[in-house]
C-alpha cells in the first residue's frame, strides 16, 4: 500500500508500531501482576478497549503514547504541522485527542474510573503510576464505607 509523500523507510517504520503489548503496557502490567493486581488487558466489553482493565474496582486504564495522543499538544502542534505531512499529522492527532475524550465520557457514564498514563511516565516512574491505581482504589473503598454506614 502506497501513500502520497510518504517514503518507503518512513512506511515501514509506521506500519511497525503496535497497538497492542506495547513496550510501555508490558511495564505497568509486570509491575501490576508483580503486585498482586489481576487485570484483563486491551477488553473488548467497554468503550474504546482500555489496554488495562482492573474489573475488580472497575478501573480502566490507558497507556498513551505522546505522540499519538497529543502530549503538549499546544506547544507541539506547530512543529507537527510544519514537518513532513502535516496536516496529516495534526487531523491524526487531534482525532485521537477527541476520541479519547469521548471515550472517557462513555466509561465514566457507565461507573468506570478512567486513567490515562504517558508512556515517558510509564517507562520512567512506574511506581508513581502503580501509586496512582492504588490511591484510586483506596479512594474507591472509602467512598464505598461511607456509603455502608
Amino acid at each position: 500500500m502506497k501513500f502520497k509523500n510518504v517514503s518507503e523507510q518512513r512506511h515501514k517504520n509506521m506500519s511497525s508500531i503496535k497497538g497492542k503489548d506495547t513496550r510501555i503496557e508490558l511495564a505497568l502490567r509486570k509491575e501490576l501482576w508483580r503486585r498482586g493486581y489481576r487485570y484483563r488487558k486491551n477488553y473488548k466489553g467497554l468503550p474504546g478497549t482500555p489496554d488495562i482493565v482492573l474489573i475488580k474496582y472497575r478501573i480502566a486504564i490507558f497507556c498513551d503514547s505522546e505522540f499519538f495522543h497529543g502530549k503538549d499538544w499546544d506547544i507541539v502542534k506547530a512543529r507537527v504541522g510544519s514537518g513532513n505531512n502535516g496536516e496529516y499529522w495534526v487531523s491524526k492527532i487531534e482525532k485521537n485527542m477527541i476520541r479519547d475524550n469521548e471515550t472517557d465520557k462513555k466509561l465514566f457514564f457507565l461507573g468506570w474510573t478512567v486513567i490515562h498514563f504517558w508512556g515517558a511516565d510509564i517507562l520512567r516512574k512506574t511506581d508513581e503510576c502503580i501509586k496512582v491505581i492504588e490511591d484510586v482504589i483506596v479512594d474507591m473503598n472509602i467512598k464505598n464505607i461511607r456509603l455502608v454506614k
